[in-house]
């Protein structure tokens, strides 16, 4: 467990109250989000599921305050489990402020890693900036840090890792790479943006085994989103489902995927090819571990 994070329990270590988003003209934007409410709690990975366009993925750009400039925001989002600082209202906070707490205490992996791995950069060079920046780390110690890391996320030859570049990796590395650079300052709440969209299902089920098993042993709390309800069951504790903006109905995995109350809910699992592959796989994983 992290100094950042706080007791395991019901305490949530982040509480989104009453969000709304729209886009457009301050005096009228176009409404996206209606209004969601989601506490995120350590060790637990919070689901949040809908189809394209339903607004799972700009909830959680506006955690981090990465919305477009022409984006209103209402509502609340509380950060707690910093040192002794309380609970932090991230919705209004300005952006020097926000570059604290983005990549240290709340980090997002993004949906393609070729995307949000710098091209011209080196691995090294990647993983050990910002954490030099955050951690105050030395050049050594950074180094180090950043081989420990890709380590624990199963990256091959980690030291000599370091030196390649992200086109020297195959997808499934890269989004490993990406959760190192994202675990790196030691975050309380990890975002996770379809991490494993582009990957194939035996690769997908090792990304979430490895983020299940991160939550664990970190206590993080985890944000995932995903339009893939196959993914949801393999790895989340709590499922919200969204559409139209707004939130239809939550609870926890086995409420959701055994007893769904809402119609959307039932039509979204109805119109899965196979609801097991992901978590099939996941479990011929665990067996071959």
């Amino acid at each position: 467990m992290t100094a950042d994070a706080v007791a395991v329990g019901t305490t949530p270590v982040l509480s989104i109250t009453g969000l709304t988003i729209g886009i457009g003209p301050r005096k009228a934007p176009k409404p996206i989000v209606t209004g969601i409410d989601l506490d995120l709690t350590p060790g637990r990975v919070q689901g949040l599921a809908g189809e394209s366009g339903s607004g799972k993925t700009v909830s959680s750009l506006a955690i981090l305050g990465l919305l477009p400039a022409n984006a209103v925001v209402g509502g609340s989002i509380t950060l707690r489990g910093g040192a002794g600082d309380g609970a932090i209202e991230l919705i209004g906070m300005g952006r020097r402020q926000l570059n604290t707490i983005r990549g240290r205490r709340i980090a997002m992996i993004f949906q393609d890693p070729s995307s949000s791995l710098h091209p011209q950069l080196t691995i090294g060079s990647q993983l050990t900036d910002h954490v030099r920046t955050h951690l105050g780390l030395g050049r050594a110690q950074a180094r180090a840090h950043a081989i420990e890391l890709l380590e624990r996320v199963r990256v091959p030859d980690a030291e000599e890792a370091l030196g390649r570049y992200p086109h020297q990796f195959s997808g499934g590395q890269r989004q490993r790479i990406a959760i190192a650079i994202a675990l790196a300052c030691d975050p309380v709440v990890l975002l996770a943006d379809e991490p494993t969209t582009a990957l194939d299902v035996t690769v997908q089920a090792g990304i979430l085994h490895l983020l299940r098993d991160l939550a664990t042993e970190r206590q993080l709390a985890v944000l995932l989103v995903t339009h893939d309800l196959g993914v949801m069951s393999a790895i989340a504790d709590d499922v919200a489902v969204m559409r139209h903006g707004a939130i239809v109905e939550a609870g926890s995995r086995e409420q959701i995927f055994g007893n769904p109350q809402h119609e959307y809910t039932r039509e979204l699992l109805a119109s899965l090819p196979s609801a097991q592959a992901v978590p099939a796989a996941l479990a011929n994983e665990e067996d071959a571990r």
